[in-house]
């Protein structure tokens, strides 16, 4: 299950630049489902089941990445840079980078700590301190190969290692756009349509227009969602932990979720025996927030497989938790589809 995840994940595509993520899915998908791609990018996917829902459903993953943006360019010939996405500057200094079309190799530098003043030691970094060394000689040199608005991804192996763990980049969402290629490529028991959404990380906006074209009345959001579940972290902030099976969330800072539909998440749980968890903090948030408020509002539950270090170049997740989502959304589909 999931053998695409390690080429979906090492493609590079952020906010408005998925074209390389949208091309490869169209190559999984075009022998098993009807689609289109919409003025903003997305593709809006249909697959014939065995039989015709009550409802109309819609399955979304989005497609984007979060990356760095070039923003100017120095005398010196590095690069400065601001976010695509939450992006903590923590997190990438120090870290190799592919930088532009041209795909130079970098790496995200910041000021020696011994040249740091005491403030500045004691204050968490900021992006606009950091910059990107590709080894250009000047700014004259950098400017052949660079310029601003280019995007600048983290360089990040797909590894798999310990118990049935995969740490790469961009697990958030390719681990989502995988499942549903998994479930078009199935025999599907009902109909069902399938989202693959550009620019989440900037503001859920593909969602949006998605929602608005399919007009779903229930919608099933596949994700991967923080876990904190590491040491010194009290129970009640660990978010979720891996190992304990896919997330169900009652709500976060974009959505208040189905009740209904979170409850048969659970009962589904008991029934099936899959491993099924909530979020024990209201915080974060998906495409669910522009789904369940479009055209008449759409009855929405989001599944998501819990990640350590997300947004980062090593986003970890468990191979079993991935395949407890893939069962969950299976199962939480045909049940929907005579509600």
């Amino acid at each position: 299950m999931f053998d695409n995840l390690k080429e979906l994940c090492l493609l590079n595509g952020t906010s408005g630049n998925e074209d390389a993520v949208r091309e490869y899915i169209i190559n999984e998908i075009k022998e098993y489902a009807e689609y289109h791609v919409d003025n903003l990018g997305n593709i809006i996917a249909f697959k014939k089941g065995k039989k015709v829902p009550r409802k109309k459903i819609m399955l979304d993953a989005h497609m984007d990445e979060v990356a760095l943006i070039v923003t100017s360019i120095q005398s010196d010939g590095t690069l400065t840079v601001d976010t695509v996405g939450g992006v903590d500057a923590s997190v990438v200094i120090g870290r190799q980078v592919i930088v532009g079309s041209e795909k130079l190799a970098g790496v995200a530098g910041a000021k020696a700590i011994h040249k740091l003043s005491k403030d500045e030691r004691e204050k968490k970094p900021e992006i606009d301190s950091l910059y990107i060394d590709f080894g250009a000689e000047n700014a004259d040199d950098a400017k052949k190969y660079v310029m601003p608005g280019d995007i600048v991804y983290f360089s990040s192996d797909y590894i798999e290692f310990g118990d049935n763990m995969i740490k790469s980049k961009a697990l958030d969402d390719r681990f989502g756009c995988a499942l549903l290629i998994e479930l078009i490529k199935s025999d599907l028991e009902y109909d069902a349509y399938f989202t693959f959404t550009v620019q989440e990380e900037i503001g859920l906006r593909g969602a949006k227009t998605a929602a608005f074209g399919v007009d779903p009345d229930i919608a099933i959001i596949v994700e991967a969602t923080t876990a904190a579940d590491i040491e010194g972290v009290p129970d009640n902030k660990k978010v979720c932990r891996l190992g304990d099976g896919a997330v169900v969330s009652f709500m976060d800072r974009s959505t208040m979720y189905d009740r209904e539909l979170y409850n048969y998440a659970f009962e589904i749980s008991k029934e099936k025996n899959i491993k099924c968890q909530t979020k024990t903090m209201i915080a974060g948030g998906n495409n669910s927030g522009a789904v369940h408020v479009s055209g008449n509002g759409v009855r929405t539950i989001a599944v998501s497989a819990p990640c350590r270090y997300l947004h980062s170049p090593s986003c970890v997740v468990k191979k079993d938790d991935l395949v407890s989502c893939y069962e969950m959304v299976k199962a939480l589909l045909k049940k929907v589809a005579v509600l």
